[in-house]
């Protein structure tokens, strides 16, 4: 086995190689032979594409990608974007915080950097919801910058690379002082993403192909025959299940109620259905005084520390309703589903099948 601290540079030459030849291609990428030939990548392009990224896969983020750089192709653009569209189009995306974020970061940078992403990793984490994992990753791959990127992808291919046995999340620093001593100081952006793309796509959680790997001689992991093991993590404790209910309500005239959720807490700022609090034992809160219908079946969704089971309620809106403040009623000719969070597009899925 290769001694890797000794070639670290053959290691990233190596990588980068084999970069040149397998690199994914994606919408907000710009490949090694565009990047060779002095095409550079937009920042608010790879911003984007890296805050879209969080917690979710390539494969759903690619066309609201797209989406987003097509009515918004600038960050200026999305600066002067209404919060209530932005919030809508992100709708299925999930971790609404995120898109929160983005429309403060977004501002921040047309009205305090002239539209023009700081060039640096401080500069970068100075801005709203951008943690260490971006402000790298940005000032890597859009400037060039020879930072440490490491995702869970970067991760598992370090661990295996050392044959590193301490669980995450504990062992993280571990695994970017091994990330930072194989980042060259020449093309630091194309060796980002080669090696994520080496977790993404060689290097996988399951049946890792390590024979047609380009680090397959050093890696400590392969010698040993724990490749398929690693990363060892630490235990999750149970997510707990809540309760809720909603209320589904459309007027005769084709007025449908929806609520607008407070800024702060889950689904921030996103508009969805009236509801009870989610809890152990939720009691009713519905919107108006009505003959209630249950719908039969419940909706169940996920998210990211718990499990949340819905009833969901029916009745028809009155006419001459008088909404609350963080109440809107929506003509149905302008009601879109696709528009809400994906656990509100349930109910109403539940809703249509009665």
């Amino acid at each position: 086995m290769r001694d890797l601290n000794s070639n670290s540079a053959a290691m990233s030459e190596e990588l980068l190689a084999w970069y040149d030849v397998h690199a994914r291609a994606m919408p907000w990428r710009v490949g090694p032979a565009d990047r060779a030939a002095g095409i550079r990548p937009d920042p608010y392009k790879v911003w984007l594409s890296e805050v879209m990224l969080q917690q979710t896969t390539v494969a759903a983020v690619r066309d609201y990608f797209l989406r987003f750089t097509s009515l918004w192709p600038t960050v200026s653009d999305l600066a002067a974007a209404e919060d209530a569209e932005v919030m809508a189009e992100w709708a299925g995306l999930g971790y609404y915080a995120r898109a929160r974020n983005l429309l403060k970061c977004a501002r921040v940078v047309a009205s305090d950097f002239s539209g023009e992403f700081p060039d640096s990793y401080d500069g970068l984490l100075k801005l709203p919801g951008i943690g260490p994992y971006t402000a790298a990753a940005i000032a890597s791959i859009a400037f060039n910058r020879p930072e440490t990127v490491l995702d869970g992808n970067v991760e598992r291919v370090m661990a295996r690379l050392h044959d590193i046995h301490d669980p995450l999340p504990g062992v993280k620093p571990v695994l970017k002082e091994r990330a930072a001593e194989l980042t060259p100081s020449q093309r630091p952006g194309d060796y980002a993403q080669a090696v994520m793309d080496l977790g993404a796509t060689i290097c996988t959680p399951r049946n890792p192909a390590c024979g047609i790997c380009p680090w397959r001689n050093p890696c400590a992991a392969r010698s040993a025959g724990t490749a398929a093991e690693l990363p060892k993590k630490t235990p999750k404790k149970p997510k707990p299940t809540r309760k809720g209910i909603v209320y589904l309500a459309k007027s005769a005239g084709g007025l449908w109620l929806l609520e607008r959720r407070p800024d702060k807490g889950l689904l921030g700022g996103m508009l969805g259905w009236p509801g009870s609090e989610w809890s152990d034992a939720p009691g009713p809160n519905p919107p108006f005084e009505a003959v209630w219908q249950e719908a039969d079946g419940e909706v169940r969704h996920t998210f990211t520390h718990f499990h949340l089971i819905l009833r969901v309620m029916t009745a028809e809106l009155p006419e001459g309703f008088n909404q609350n403040a963080a109440q809107e009623l929506i003509p149905h000719r302008d009601f879109r589903p696709s528009s809400l969070p994906t656990v509100m597009r349930k109910a109403f899925d539940l809703y249509q099948g009665l």
